[in-house]
């Protein structure tokens, strides 16, 4: 039963009854869920109707574009389209198959790690199992998330490059509908699993929502929702190892083909006589795609978890925590953004599709800005229909409603508003990226100097958008004000991983148009769709990079949270970085980003120095293949990007889980607090610098190659081989490095959360008590 305004119009405290039932809440989550999955159904389903076998025999009039330059007829262009997909197929599936069994050894082995050492430091043996649990479902939650994306993207990349021959607009319908598979996909599976997890675990908590005796909290409220915190670390367990080793594939089969087949034997992109050319396309599924996917999967899990943790250490009376609908509030702003997102996108599918290229970027924006708008009266209408009038929580003990409203609201806006920044800085619509081109009339020196340059600048206006959302969350709500600000820049993510989604199909595309010798016309429209796919790529990494900072503060105050609750307020009541552990830490912390980008750089060098080398080993050995009469052989490069992303992605994952074990445990919980605050300030400025250096070089290339610079500037100008230098080291920045940083914040951060029930309190940790060091209270 749906309470709405009864009772006590006096009553303004936490007990007016509203729409507070469970049962509502439910509701709203399983309808989402539900129609969402139904949604992506719909849209995969609309694919799948597009067909790569040719007629019967005779091209009708809309495949006359299809034939080769060789003459074979469209038929034959669509076995070849067919066969390219094919072997794309198999590649991911490789990869993927591989870089899975590695993550079902690595769940066995921390599930081990996870029941030990909470189990050992807080003798809660049943907390720690529930934990493991969690952390379980939470990975394999990712992995399917990852899984789906990929899948759906390998499925369309050749069926939008055939759509091409009707024209911009069934293509672009195409890819879209396509990545909108992905993203409903994606997160209704993500809030019905966590759903079900609270609800199966809520049962072994009997005692949740009652006050223990002498107290105005309920101990079993908040190890419950610690434990469901393991949720959101599997989510960004998985995602960490997708991206690191997804990227390292792509950008050493991207770098390797570009320096050798471009560079140095003048062969277009995508060409088929590159042996590097298929792992390259594979590569921007495993990697864009299905890394992208498990990120954002994880930030909505440990942004959801972070808010739950920090509402169960809320009063029971006058708080949060002695309602169900209070809590689980936080998957509500999330089920409601479903259904503003499938309301969004029918203006890109049915409304206002894009019928030419320079309708195509306006088209996607609007899908932004759209769903921004639509959301923002939706969250209103949840503060005011099921959070109480006024609470207290997170020390504030006067939160009205519509503050949490605010703070939602400003993560929501701060959202777009770092997306526009993003479109503006990497797409060659706007003044920055076409000075990085017009920089390469000097050489590809100044495009790496103006490339550089603008990525350093794109910081300024995110930064100031990300510190206002947090000061005016944390002075209206504290910690949970940032928690729902995380939440309201997540909110619309299921248009967001359309998004960004959409870019990789759209260069898979291209890149199939290109090896199976479409026609020309083909070609540009799939190259349109290419160039808006980059610069919406790069929106959709901003969009992650601007979450992941504010997942990351709100997992820090979750962490806090508990420590102060163990403590009783005596430790880490406040992060004073004058003290000697919590600068130490800091210092340390913002070291870390720097030294895991070193890493996953010289991973990819050393990958793309191995693709080079049998690049050119294939040329020499059989000069056929460059002449076109002979194929390349594929799998060694393919075999090559898979070994050494497996091999390079266990070290760098290394460093980000071991960090903060390390600091917490042996040196103690003031300096794990200075360690997380250093890699968050320090990471997200270098994750957006990397990611829109690296887009707005890629899209300074394309718009010399479009000829936007003259007639006789363009594809194997002077000119073009400068900025082709320029993309080439832009390409582990902005699909590697910059990407993985924002889950090295997260990580870290929900890392923390989930082991801080039993990390020693003691100054300085293990080591403070084997020198007996006391802190300057003590």
């Amino acid at each position: 039963m749906v309470w709405v305004g009864v009772g006590n119009p006096t009553n303004k405290t936490n007990k007016q009854p509203k729409m507070s039932d469970a049962a509502a809440v439910t509701i709203i989550v399983v309808l989402a869920g539900v129609l969402g999955l139904l949604f992506a159904a719909l849209y995969a389903y609309h694919t799948s109707l597009i067909s790569l076998k040719g007629g019967n025999g005779r091209d009708s009039p809309s495949d006359k574009l299809l034939v080769q330059e060789d003459g074979l007829g469209a038929k034959s262009v669509l076995e070849k389209v067919s066969e390219i997909s094919d072997a794309i197929s198999q590649g991911a599936n490789a990869f993927l198959f591989r870089e899975y069994r590695f993550m079902a050894w690595f769940i066995l082995g921390f599930d081990v790690i996870i029941v030990l050492f909470i189990g050992l430091g807080t003798h809660n043996w049943k907390s720690a199992v529930i934990t493991a649990l969690s952390f379980t479902t939470g990975s394999v939650t990712s992995i399917v998330s990852g899984y789906i994306g990929m899948k759906i993207a390998v499925y369309a990349n050749s069926r939008t490059a055939v759509q091409a021959q009707h024209g911009m607009a069934p293509a672009f319908t195409t890819a879209f509908k396509a990545a909108a598979v992905m993203g409903f996909a994606l997160i209704s599976v993500g809030i019905l699993v966590l759903l079900i997890l609270l609800n199966v675990v809520r049962q072994f908590y009997p005692n949740i929502m009652e006050a223990d005796k002498n107290s105005l909290t309920s101990e079993d409220t908040k190890r419950m929702f610690e434990a469901i915190a393991g949720y959101g670390l599997g989510g960004s367990s998985i995602a960490l190892f997708g991206r690191v080793g997804g990227g390292i594939y792509t950008k050493a089969a991207d770098v390797g083909a570009d320096l050798c087949g471009k560079l140095e034997f003048d062969i277009p992109e995508d060409d088929p006589r590159n042996p590097a050319v298929i792992a390259d396309n594979v590569g921007d599924n495993v990697g864009d795609v299905a890394g992208m996917g498990s990120d954002l999967f994880g930030s909505f899990a440990e942004a959801t978890c972070a808010a739950m943790v920090i509402a169960a250490d809320s009063p029971v009376a006058n708080g949060l925590s002695g309602t169900w609908a209070h809590l689980t509030f936080p998957l509500t702003i999330t089920a409601s953004g479903i259904l503003v997102c499938i309301v969004t996108s029918l203006l890109a599918t049915h409304l206002q599709p894009a019928t030419d290229q320079a309708s195509i970027e306006p088209v996607l924006k609007k899908q932004l800005i759209v769903s921004t708008v639509l959301m923002t009266p939706t969250i209103y209408a949840l503060c005011a229909g099921i959070l109480p009038h006024t609470f207290s929580v997170s020390g504030h003990h006067d939160v009205k409603a519509w503050h949490i409203f605010i703070c939602i609201s400003f993560g929501l806006w701060s959202g777009l508003l770092i997306g526009i920044m993003t479109e503006y800085y990497t797409s060659h619509s706007y003044t920055p990226v076409r000075e990085v081109s017009s920089a390469a009339r000097t050489g590809a020196a100044t495009v790496i100097i103006y490339g550089l340059a603008l990525g350093y600048k794109s910081v300024i206006v995110p930064a100031f958008a990300m510190a206002a959302t947090i000061f005016v969350s944390f002075e209206l709500a504290g910690m949970f004000g940032i928690a729902m600000a995380a939440l309201g820049i997540l909110s619309t993510m299921a248009i967001g991983l359309t998004v960004d989604a959409y870019g990789p199909i759209c260069d898979n595309a291209g890149g199939i148009a290109e090896m199976a010798g479409m026609g020309e016309d083909i070609r540009d429209r799939t190259d349109a769709l290419d160039a808006a796919g980059n610069t919406t790529a790069a929106i959709g990494k901003g969009f992650a990079i601007g979450s992941a900072a504010l997942v990351s503060l709100a997992l820090f105050g979750g962490f806090v949270t508990i420590i102060k609750s163990r403590t009783n307020n005596q430790v880490l009541e406040t992060v004073d970085i004058l003290q000697p552990f919590q600068f130490a830490g800091l210092l340390v912390g913002a070291m870390i980003p720097y030294w895991f980008s070193a890493m996953t750089m010289k991973s990819v060098g050393m990958a793309a120095l191995a693709m080079v080398e049998e690049v050119r080993h294939q040329f020499s050995t059989n000069p056929n293949i460059l002449h076109g009469t002979e194929p390349p052989n594929y799998a060694r490069c393919v075999g090559i990007s898979t070994d050494a992303s497996l091999r390079e992605m266990i070290p760098p994952g290394a460093l980000v889980m071991i960090t903060p074990l390390i600091t917490g445990y042996l040196f103690g919980v003031e300096a794990l607090a200075g360690v997380l605050a250093g890699a968050l300030v320090s990471g997200v400025q270098m994750a957006i610098s990397a990611s829109n250096t690296g887009g707005a070089w890629d899209n300074a290339k394309k718009y010399i190659e479009a000829g936007q610079l003259g007639d006789d500037i363009g594809k194997g100008s002077n000119e073009h081989h400068a900025a082709v230098i320029g993309d080439t080291v832009g390409d582990p920045l902005k699909d590697t490095s910059g990407p993985a940083l924002n889950i090295v914040m997260k990580l870290m951060a929900i890392i923390s959360l989930v082991f801080a029930a039993a990390m020693p309190t003691h100054a300085g940790g293990y080591i403070g008590q084997l020198f007996h060091l006391k802190r300057s209270t003590e």
